[in-house]
């Protein structure tokens, strides 16, 4: 199966794959009881009208399914994407979640301007490391101490942070597919959520040449 690493321990796998390009075309052209054998510019031309004037019905006759491994905070971005989408998660109430954290590079400023995102990088970059290992290790102190204690997982993982990787089962219409990676990949999304945007179209590129070039 296809790999792909994002960021420091994460990565995004094709699982599956059903239908094309083809099969876009050719659940629009049932309409006319016609269907093409292979790509033509007809079929290009139809591909960009179908998707310019919003008749996306005929996106939704192919589908991905990929395996993600992602911090929480990615993935809680990533799950508001919800219609024509299929979501199953590895579960801190069954298993003892992995000690794995996303460890960042850089830490970035706060957009002077702009609520919601960030800017450049501060100053003191190993203040910020230092302080971030304290509370991480923190954390899996009293995790690790609660379960010994007897605590339930369900109740435990509650002091486990949002950088925690954890991994799911992501299945999607191509419509879904194609809506997430224009929401996602656009300058505005957080940085770590455009990594693994661009990492899910470098792994469905192959599948769906045409459609992905429409997003």
């Amino acid at each position: 199966m296809k790999t792909i690493d994002v960021l420091d321990k994460g990565f995004v796998r094709l699982v599956d794959s059903m239908g094309s390009d083809l099969s876009v075309v050719n659940a629009a052209r049932i309409s006319y009881n016609r269907a093409s054998e292979e790509m033509n510019d007809k079929d290009l031309k139809l591909l960009k009208y179908l998707w310019d004037n919003k008749h996306t019905s005929p996106f939704r006759h192919a589908f991905v399914q990929i395996h993600i491994k992602a911090p929480l905070f990615v993935l809680r971005q990533w799950q508001k994407h919800q219609i024509g989408c299929s979501w199953n998660e590895m579960s801190g109430r069954y298993v003892q979640m992995k000690e794995e954290f996303y460890n960042p590079l850089i830490w970035r400023k706060q957009h002077d301007s702009n609520k919601q995102s960030s800017s450049g990088q501060i100053d003191d970059q190993m203040y910020a490391d230092d302080e971030y290992y304290d509370a991480i290790t923190c954390c899996v102190d009293v995790y690790r101490n609660l379960l010994n204690a007897g605590v339930a997982r369900e109740q435990a993982r509650l002091v486990l942070p949002v950088s925690l990787y954890s991994e799911c089962i992501w299945t999607c219409s191509l419509q879904a597919l194609m809506h997430f990676l224009k929401e996602r990949m656009h300058q505005s999304a957080q940085l770590e959520i455009q990594c693994y945007a661009r990492a899910v179209l470098d792994l469905t590129s192959s599948l769906f040449h045409h459609c992905l070039q429409l997003k």
